[in-house]
């Protein structure tokens, strides 16, 4: 087949496949993993009318690309009083964190599957002046279609993986036109750079990582005080963020700590906490006595797994632990944003596999604030080594706080770089200036770099 032919014979695929997803949705519904009650988002529907004046659209897959761009949305916000925003993610864990922390004048939707008729309700609806993509989801109908209309688009943070840069090279006449149809392309690293302008993007760039310069996460002065006594004075250390297989190897690795750390309190905090119960079965299977956040359920002097299956509270959790493990690293996932332990004096250990965030985890490493583990024995022997040396975890941890922070500019340069497509659309009332000239951050984002420097 010409390869020019292949956006339209990717719409006609996917229109010839509605039925099949429609179904695909149902049995994602039944399982969780869907919305019922705003399933119709997913086609493209909804009952929320599009506020007045220029909007700008947002798109983040889940979780972590969309606390990862929420700083920036404020700055947007912010400097450009009469923009209004819309965020859309995928997944229902997202819907429900940002919930609670989505900023003034944002409103968010799940994003349309990518059927063309999804997508054609969708814009009409929505009709956004100014389109933003975060990382790496890239629906051909929806990126095409959104061009159609004149939409400028632009690409932040791109990643692709290995073997997805593999997959997308094997299909240069639909990736190259879903590519060029951003006016702007920055990549999370200057290797991701590279693998975009080979696929097509017009002259991709990178100016860092944006999850490096997200805020501190937050936590409840009175909730972590009464969490800090029910601890006392227990070893304790966090797994953060863990994939399937991965508890069982931090189950392991508390085993092995335990038995030079007497007491010691594992957290688990797993990605997804749907699944809070399937890991709870495992836990109790290897004889370990587990307390469920979920469930309310309190922690006892012989507790050894701390089970974090809920939404939204790492901020607490990473301050009380010190040590953290960030998961999603040991099991082929990429691992996730290691700066968010970091922020909070946690050492970070981590797996080989943090390719989802590279560029933060070589700086982590390079600066010696960051240890390597391969499986449960290297974990645990890690965990037990840093619970018995304090002066080298706070020395790690001292050293991470630092790295983060140096990312801090980040949001500056990715702001500067957003200017001239933003100023069209609203009247800013300031402008970032070039990278390394200080700015007058939001009030919220200010306060959030001061708890991080605290």
């Amino acid at each position: 087949m010409n390869s020019a032919l292949l956006p339209s014979a990717y719409r006609a695929a996917t229109a010839a496949a509605t039925p099949l997803v429609r179904c695909y949705l149902r049995a994602r519904s039944r399982r969780g993993k869907e919305n019922r009650q705003r399933i119709a988002e997913r086609y493209g529907m909804t009952g929320i009318a599009r506020p007045r004046g220029s909007l700008i659209w947002v798109h983040a897959a889940s979780v972590g690309e969309a606390t990862s761009v929420l700083a920036l949305i404020e700055r947007i916000l912010a400097h450009h009083a009469g923009l209004e925003a819309l965020l859309t993610t995928g997944t229902v864990a997202s819907a429900r964190l940002l919930a609670e922390r989505l900023p003034n004048r944002v409103r968010h939707q799940f994003v349309p599957v990518d059927l063309p008729h999804a997508v054609e309700r969708f814009l009409d609806h929505w009709h956004p002046d100014l389109a933003i993509w975060v990382e790496s989801e890239l629906w051909p109908n929806l990126v095409l279609g959104t061009r159609r209309r004149g939409i400028p688009m632009l690409l932040l943070n791109g990643r692709l993986s290995a073997r997805s840069f593999r997959r997308w090279r094997n299909m240069p006449g639909l990736i190259r036109p879903v590519l060029q149809a951003f006016a702007l392309c920055l990549a999370q690293d200057e290797q991701q750079a590279v693998r975009f302008r080979a696929l097509g993007a017009h002259d991709a760039a990178s100016v860092g990582d944006l999850k490096a310069a997200a805020p501190s996460l937050t936590a409840d002065p009175a909730e972590l005080a009464a969490l800090r006594r029910r601890i006392g004075n227990r070893p304790i250390w966090i797994a953060a963020s863990t994939h399937a297989g991965e508890e069982e190897i931090v189950a392991a690795a508390h085993v092995r700590a335990a038995r030079e750390h007497p007491g010691l309190l594992t957290i688990i905090a797993p990605r997804h906490p749907a699944r809070g119960e399937a890991i709870a079965q495992t836990l109790r299977h290897e004889g370990l006595k587990i307390a469920r956040r979920s469930r309310g359920e309190a922690l006892s002097g012989d507790t050894d797994i701390y089970l974090a299956d809920t939404l939204g509270d790492l901020g607490l959790l990473f301050r009380v632990a010190g040590i953290a493990f960030i998961g999603g690293s040991l099991v082929a996932k990429g691992g996730h944003n290691p700066f968010e332990a970091a922020r909070l004096g946690c050492a970070v250990l981590h797996g080989d596999d943090m390719s989802n965030c590279a560029g933060m985890a070589a700086a982590l490493d390079r600066a010696g604030a960051a240890l390597t583990v391969f499986d449960a024995e290297s974990l645990g022997e890690t965990v037990a080594r840093l619970l018995g040396n304090p002066g080298e975890r706070r020395a790690r941890a001292k050293a991470a706080t630092q790295v983060a922070a140096a990312g801090s500019d980040i949001l500056d340069k990715v702001f500067f770089r957003l200017a001239p497509f933003l100023d069209g659309l609203a009247p800013a009332a300031q402008h970032a200036g070039p990278p390394g000239v200080p700015q007058v951050r939001h009030g919220r984002l200010q306060i959030a770099a001061e708890d991080a420097h605290s």
